[in-house]
C-alpha cells in the first residue's frame, strides 16, 4: 500500500530539511544574548533593594521599550504601588479604592497634572510622554507620596531584596544608570559603561559613594525605605 500524500510530504527531503532548519534556528536566535547582572550596594556595602536600573545600548540604532498601561491605586491613604517604572508613551490609571476622597497632583517638569477630588475611577488614564521622574502627592493627605520613573531605555527594572537586577541583552556596549528616591545629590546621576562580551554573563557592581538620605516620610514605610 502506498503512503498517503501527507506522509510522503512529511518524509520528503524538503520537509526534513525544513524541520532541521527550524531546530537550528531556535538556539541561533538567542546565541548573541547574555545575562547582564547589576548589583547595587549602599556606601557600607549592603545590597540596596528597590533601586531603579535602566540600560541603554551604545551601539546600533536606538531601541525603546513598548508603551504599556499601568495602574497606581490609592489604598489606606497610600499609593499602591508607590513607585512605578514605565516606558515613555505609557498610560497610568489612578483609581481610588480608599474609603476617603483624594486629590492627586504632580508639579514635576516631566508631567504636570492634577486629578480633582474624587473616589472610584472618574478620570481616564494619564499619558506620560516625556522621560523623567514624576513625584506624586495628594492635596488632602500630606503623608501620601509616590514616584513614577518614565524612561526611554529598552531595559529597565528594580533591584530585588539583595540589591540585584538582571536582564537578557545582546552582546555589545551599554550605559547603565541608577536612580533611587533617597540618593544624595552627589549620587543622583549614577551611570556606568560596560561591555557584554563573549561570555554568557556580565556582572556590574555599583556602590554608592555616600549614605542614603533619610526617608522622606518617617511615619509609614515605603518600598524605597532601607
Amino acid at each position: 500500500m502506498r503512503p498517503s500524500a501527507r506522509a510522503r510530504r512529511r518524509g520528503s527531503p524538503a520537509a526534513l530539511a525544513a524541520a532541521l532548519l527550524s531546530l537550528l534556528a531556535a538556539p541561533l536566535a538567542t546565541a548573541g544574548a547574555a545575562t547582564l547582572v547589576v548589583n547595587v550596594e549602599t556606601a557600607d556595602g549592603r545590597g540596596l533593594a528597590g533601586a531603579v536600573v535602566t540600560v541603554r545600548a551604545l551601539d546600533g540604532a536606538p531601541r525603546h521599550a513598548a508603551p504599556l498601561h499601568a495602574v497606581m491605586d490609592q489604598i489606606d491613604r497610600a499609593f499602591a504601588p508607590d513607585l512605578l517604572v514605565i516606558p515613555v508613551g505609557s498610560t497610568v490609571e489612578f483609581p481610588n479604592s480608599d474609603s476617603v476622597s483624594h486629590q492627586i497632583y504632580s508639579f514635576s517638569p516631566a508631567k504636570r497634572f492634577q486629578l480633582p477630588l474624587y473616589r472610584g475611577k472618574p478620570y481616564p488614564p494619564v499619558r506620560f510622554d516625556q522621560p523623567g521622574v514624576v513625584t506624586l502627592g495628594c492635596n488632602i493627605h500630606d503623608q501620601m507620596l509616590a514616584y513614577l520613573l518614565v524612561t526611554d531605555a529598552p531595559w529597565y527594572g528594580r533591584t530585588n531584596a539583595a540589591g540585584a537586577w538582571s536582564a537578557e541583552v545582546p552582546r555589545g556596549r551599554y550605559r547603565v544608570a541608577l536612580w533611587h528616591p533617597r540618593l544624595r545629590d552627589s549620587d543622583a546621576d549614577l551611570e556606568r559603561e560596560l561591555t557584554v562580551g563573549d561570555s554568557d554573563r556580565a556582572d556590574l557592581t555599583v556602590r554608592l559613594s555616600k549614605p542614603l538620605q533619610p526617608a522622606p516620610l518617617a511615619d509609614r514605610p515605603h518600598s524605597w525605605d532601607y
